[in-house]
């Protein structure tokens, strides 16, 4: 019996470490929440769905630079956040781990920052999501 329970808490704990994997409407509702332009909803989850299929806890393999791309949005760590032992501007201010957990206002913010400085091209994955998208609305 005891082996069982440890066999539980494993799995749960190993789950809190793995983080999330949200849906178009769930990722959409939480956006919401935090202030995101219901206008720009379809776009952000667009970009979710191709650079992380809606996981939070992605961490991309290493660019051509060398950097790599971390959580739901897949944001770069040599321009937006602080990764382990490595120079990074960190436009954002914040770690990169910041942006694995399973509290996406984070990785909401520093995204919102990205668009603001560089546009939707800024994601590799816009060209799947700058036409027509199916529209949001059926998520509220």
């Amino acid at each position: 019996m005891k082996a069982f329970f440890a066999l539980v808490l494993l799995a749960i704990a190993a789950s809190a470490l793995a983080g999330r994997t949200l849906d178009r409407c769930s990722l959409a509702r939480e956006m919401a929440n935090l202030g995101v332009p219901r206008d720009q909803l379809d776009k952000w989850t667009c970009i979710a769905q191709h650079e992380s299929d809606y996981r939070t806890w992605v961490v991309g393999p290493a660019n051509s630079d060398g950097s790599n791309d971390y959580g739901i949005f897949q944001i770069n760590d040599l321009y937006w956040c602080q990764a382990d032992g490595r120079f990074s501007y960190n436009e954002c201010g914040l770690s990169c781990n910041a942006l694995l957990t399973d509290d996406i206002t984070n990785s909401v913010r520093c995204a919102q920052k990205v668009l603001s400085q560089q546009g939707w091209s800024a994601w590799a994955v816009w060209h799947y999501c700058s036409g027509w998208l199916p529209s949001i609305d059926e998520c509220f």
